[in-house]
């Protein structure tokens, strides 16, 4: 069967929601180059990195550790940083920058019908949460310092963003 998203082809199996026929989604990022980040929850710093980029990671039902894998070494080697010359071509690990990972379940939020998003694509909050700490894991055990939010939790997240520079990767098109 092939499905079309926003003109792109592909052969992956849609996934059945309540008799509706849905795309099956996976593991989103929205990345942001940083010069510094934090996390504040009821007052306490729980996260906080200097250069680097903030990773709002959304988890969705239907994601595997390939997804996951896919996605922790795409960031990590994602050249957006400037090198001597301006241009974007250095890599997190090359600048010795690190990573602040987010939960972000709202990426998921589908606004097509009414006004009251809808999570439903969004993993259960229990296999999110292992995903995002195995996602974690896997980003700090390639070198990286990593800082996290804490999951379940409402966080102020501050940051300032450097360029601005902003990337979404899904990785529907690629694992």
């Amino acid at each position: 069967m092939r499905v079309s998203m926003a003109g792109a082809w592909t052969t992956r199996k849609p996934v059945v929601f309540a008799n509706d026929y849905q795309l099956e989604f996976l593991m989103r990022a929205c990345i942001q180059r940083v010069s510094q980040a934090r996390v504040v929850v009821e007052g306490e710093i729980t996260g906080e990195i200097s250069r680097g980029v903030l990773v709002l990671l959304g988890v969705a039902a239907t994601d595997t550790d390939a997804e996951l894998s896919w996605l922790a070494d795409k960031i990590v080697r994602l050249r957006i940083f400037e090198d001597d010359a301006g241009k974007m071509n250095l890599s997190l690990a090359e600048v010795g920058g690190a990573m602040l990972v987010v939960s972000q379940f709202t990426l998921y939020g589908d606004c097509r019908k009414g006004r009251r998003p809808s999570f439903i694509d969004a993993a259960p909050p229990e296999m999110a949460e292992a995903m995002y700490e195995r996602f974690v894991a896997h980003v700090a055990k390639s070198g990286i310092p990593t800082a996290t939010g804490r999951f379940r939790t409402n966080m102020a997240v501050e940051l300032t963003n450097d360029g601005p520079v902003t990337i979404w990767i899904d990785t529907e098109k690629n694992v």
